[in-house]
């Protein structure tokens, strides 16, 4: 399996998995793609039913990965979803209700939906590093609007060979979020707060790996630059897994009829999460309607009901963190995928120099065969969670709520009867003093509170990564203008 850039279509500049998942982006600034897209017949996917996360996993990845031995994939997915990392399981299946079951994603060691992908991508890292003879160390650049972040220092952490470098914006996370990076231990770790938002952390990364004079610079420090954002293949690839995970635990669970078809509703930000349910899709999986949630940040929303991708609007600092973001990276992806590089790399460019672009008519009806868009402000969030946990004895977080309140918008537009997947992202005490004030009506003294206080009133239990999260030595003070990301990267790499 060969990849190439989402910006060219030359195949003579395509490049192994290893290259791919070590480059992280490709070097005309478009993202990684699969030159095709493998199948998942229906007998395999009948065949997975029985297996567990892990086999399904190995058997997946190893579709894409194809320079990984089954062996070594087999590794890594067992050191990445064992007991150890995801005690009692990864990604279970819960049922909500009649039509919406909740592909839990957050029981690993940050209690977020990000440590799927980042518990396996440093291993595939490392390999990727012998198989392609590097010689120099790695440094994973990463900008997060919380869980990325700390999923990602905790996936590097001490890994030979590898040092990462993780910005995020000062106000843009919550306490708890900010807690877990600044507490992060590990001799090759580094996080900084920049002032601004996400959106300007993550275009100052883009920036400094496209700069030749830092790549330069670092390549005589013998180190280079990759990413663990879900612009790196590494990253999304484990993503496709879970979706066909859950359409299995459907089957093995009776809800479902072998071939039956079903949808799936994604809270998204960065599109990444969605995208890899659309690549499951285009694999056989039999997924009708992709339902993309937006909070108030809906653009979204906005761009698959109108065709016009416009960053030049108000951002909004939400209860809902991970998902404020007005450049949604992994819609590039897509793109490339209905439209061809050309047009992709025509798009990308426009909304470098204007903030915006429009896609035509025929690439919009591709689109629409696949996916429709919803958004939830904030006080429809607040009541999704309450209604859910006072119906359906169900606790959520803000960013499952956003997904939760558009699959029942999407119920309620188009009625049907398919069973809805609906990618549950991070624990709900990962923004416990949103939870306990949306159940309550009652703020906690703060976000710590809020964790003793929502474990009273919904007779849950406090995450093991959480509890006493106050009570650990924080290491990462610092914060920087936008600016200065550039020297604070180099001054890393000494």
């Amino acid at each position: 399996m060969k990849y190439a850039s989402t910006r060219s279509a030359d195949a003579a500049n395509s490049v192994s998995a290893a290259q791919t998942i070590k480059q992280g982006l490709a070097a005309d600034g478009g993202l990684f793609m699969p030159q095709e897209i493998p199948a998942l017949t229906q007998d395999e996917i009948l065949m997975l039913k029985d297996k567990t996360y892990i086999e399904r996993a190995v058997y997946v990845l190893s579709k894409f990965l194809t320079d990984y031995t089954e062996e070594e994939l087999r590794r890594d997915c067992e050191a990445a979803y064992g007991e150890v990392k995801f005690p009692g399981g990864a990604a279970p299946l819960v049922k909500v209700d009649d039509r919406i079951y909740s592909l839990e994603l957050w029981h690993g060691p940050t209690c977020a939906f990000k440590d799927m992908a980042l518990q396996l991508m440093p291993r595939l890292l490392c390999r990727a590093l012998d198989k392609t003879g590097e010689k120099r160390d790695a440094m994973i650049l990463v900008a997060t609007s919380g869980d990325t972040g700390k999923a990602a220092l905790e996936g590097y952490c001490d890994v030979d060979r590898i040092r990462i470098k993780v910005f995020y914006p000062v106000d843009g996370v919550s306490r708890v979020q900010k807690l877990q990076m600044a507490t992060q231990t590990g001799a090759n770790v580094d996080v900084c707060a920049i002032r601004g938002n996400f959106d300007d952390a993550q275009t100052g990364v883009k920036k400094i790996f496209a700069d030749a004079s830092i790549a330069k610079e670092l390549d005589e420090k013998g180190v280079f630059l990759s990413s663990a954002n879900s612009i790196n293949w590494g990253r999304l690839a484990p993503q496709i897994v879970y979706y066909v995970s859950a359409y299995c635990d459907l089957l093995a669970q009776g809800a479902i009829m072998p071939g039956e078809e079903i949808d799936v509703c994604v809270p998204t930000g960065n599109f990444g999460n969605i995208f890899a349910a659309y690549i499951a899709k285009l694999m056989g999986l039999p997924i009708c309607r992709l339902v993309c949630a937006s909070n108030r940040n809906n653009i979204l929303t906005d761009f698959l009901r109108t065709g016009t991708y416009d960053r030049n609007r108000h951002f909004y600092t939400t209860m809902s963190p991970s998902m404020d973001i007005l450049i949604s990276s992994n819609l590039e992806r897509l793109l490339y995928t209905v439209a061809g590089a050309e047009k992709t790399a025509a798009y990308m460019r426009a909304l470098g120099t204007d903030g915006k672009y429009t896609v035509d008519a025929d690439v919009k009806a591709k689109i629409d065969e696949s996916f429709l868009g919803y958004f939830c402000d904030e006080e429809l969030t607040k009541k999704t969670i309450r209604d859910t946990f006072d119906t359906d004895h169900y606790l959520c977080d803000t960013h499952t709520a956003v997904g939760l309140a558009a699959a029942r918008q999407y119920i309620a537009e188009h009625g049907g009867a398919r069973k809805i997947v609906l990618a549950s992202t991070a624990s709900p005490y990962k923004f416990a003093n949103d939870v306990y004030t949306a159940l309550t009506d009652k703020v906690a003294a703060d976000e710590l509170a809020a964790l003793s206080a929502l474990a009273a009133y919904s007779h849950t239990e406090i995450p093991a990564p959480l509890a006493g999260i106050d009570r650990r030595p924080v290491r990462f003070t610092k914060t920087i203008d936008v600016c200065d990301m550039p020297a604070d990267v180099l001054s890393f790499a000494k």
